[in-house]
């Protein structure tokens, strides 16, 4: 059976003239720590990409449908973005916010306007671990508390406060963490409780945070945070009214609501510019990432004037946070999602390949269930759909083959039985097309 073929692309990778795959990896076994991990039984190895596309050293093309783990968000080598790094890099490279510069508070303006309500003050970081970190700072500092409720199957960063916030044991090392941490029932509406059939299930989830409130806390807490859209979890959407009916039971326990855009954000959802305003509320705290910077080390955390102020009462500093190149990225990611209509593309697209997975889902049984918003999609695969077994070695198997086919896709859940679909979020028709057609294929050869 004839492979199905990438939509043509004018692009003309340049010829790849350094060390081999197996050299790399040869390096890579002798020099890096032995905990970072590699896709595919063959690793593959990335040399060159443009907006949706990736080049190996052979010059074959992959369509990037995980989108450098949801953090290509305008397109690889955006070329305004590109440009814009290019000038900043010869003028100056690096200073700090003990000096002036222009581009930092040029930045956050630019995105402190795509914030609703009252957050309006932005604290530049590296990262989206950086930045849940500092934002449960903050709400501890400005709370006066100490507890805080998170979700289980959340993902919020591997460093130490992450993985205390962090709900897979996977990601978990044995070492004291968690303190302070409690974390409430996943609302997931596939293999929770109450299903997308319960009217009231967003209500009836949020209930079990002001049952923990009540039971495994002092009854006043710092914080509650969550994933607008659960993304290592498997791309769990959370029933309608969960966050509205949550953010009462913390706020009424002198707790801020922290949301975690670090994936949902910057329109990839489709409807909105922000995950959280899926749910209709506006958190008190937003921390992001990836996508903020086209795949630059940048993370941003936006509050307002009032809690902000609480980090005054000590000296805070974030050596590398708002350094010039990546808020000149920052600023032109911000104007190329509106200039370029991506938000409203994600929306079309996002549609397209719903459906499209939906069509499969009717076709292959080990499809349990569909589920995401606009660019941020899964399906989650079972071996039995009454039983809901998880298809770990199917999921894995899946990737394989469609990685031979030249697409490039994710995974996440817990047994990694969900297939993750993040692409840049200028991906267009054909891709969706194509995306569709290798998946069909795959599961055919299972």
């Amino acid at each position: 059976m004839k492979t199905p073929d990438l939509p043509p692309f004018d692009h003309q990778p340049k010829p790849y003239a350094g060390p081999s795959a197996d050299e790399v990896l040869r390096l890579r076994k002798q020099f890096l720590n032995p905990g970072i991990f590699l896709y595919y039984k063959k690793p593959l190895m990335l040399v060159e990409g443009k907006m949706q596309y990736v080049w190996d050293e052979t010059g074959k093309r992959y369509l990037d449908a995980l989108g450098g783990i949801v953090t290509i968000s305008v397109g690889h080598c955006h070329p305004e973005v590109v440009e814009v790094a290019r000038k900043q890099n010869e003028l100056l490279q690096h200073s700090t916010t003990i000096y002036l510069h222009p581009n930092i508070g040029a930045y956050a303006e630019k995105l402190a306007a795509k914030m609703p309500g009252d957050l309006k003050v932005c604290y530049f970081v590296n990262s989206g671990s950086e930045a849940n970190d500092l934002a449960i700072l903050m709400a501890r500092a400005y709370t006066g508390n100490y507890d805080v409720i998170a979700l289980r199957n959340a993902y919020h960063g591997g460093n130490a406060s992450g993985m205390g916030l962090t709900a897979h044991h996977t990601w978990k090392f044995n070492v004291p963490h968690s303190f302070g941490v409690h974390h409430a029932i996943t609302p997931d509406p596939y293999r929770g409780v109450w299903g997308r059939d319960d009217a009231e299930a967003g209500k009836k989830y949020a209930a079990d945070v002001e049952n923990l409130i009540d039971y495994a806390t002092p009854g006043q807490i710092a914080a509650f945070i969550a994933e607008s859209i659960q993304g290592v979890g498997g791309c769990v959407v959370f029933p309608d009214g969960y966050l509205k009916h949550v953010y009462e039971h913390v706020r009424a326990a002198g707790g801020v609501c922290i949301a975690d855009e670090v994936q949902a954000g910057f329109g990839r959802t489709g409807t909105h510019y922000w995950g959280f305003e899926t749910q209709d509320v506006i958190p008190d705290i937003v921390c992001m990432a990836k996508g903020i910077g086209n795949g630059a080390p940048l993370g941003a955390v936006v509050t307002t004037p009032k809690i902000a102020a609480a980090l005054s009462q000590r000296i805070h500093f974030n050596t590398f946070g708002g350094n010039p190149i990546v808020c000149a990225q920052g600023m032109a990611v911000l104007d190329i999602i509106d200039k370029e209509k991506l938000q409203e593309n994600s929306l079309k697209i996002g549609g397209h390949l719903s459906a499209g997975l939906n069509r499969l889902k009717e076709k292959h049984s080990v499809i349990g269930d569909v589920r995401g918003k606009g660019l941020m999609l899964g399906i989650e695969l079972v071996k039995d759909r009454a039983t809901k077994e998880p298809a770990k070695a199917e999921c894995a198997q899946i990737l394989e083959t469609c990685k031979e086919m030249g697409l490039l896709l994710g995974k996440g859940g817990l047994q990694g039985q969900t297939i993750r679909f993040s692409p840049p979020m200028c991906v267009t028709k054909a891709d969706a097309d194509f995306l569709l057609e290798v998946l069909d294929r795959a599961f055919v050869a299972l």
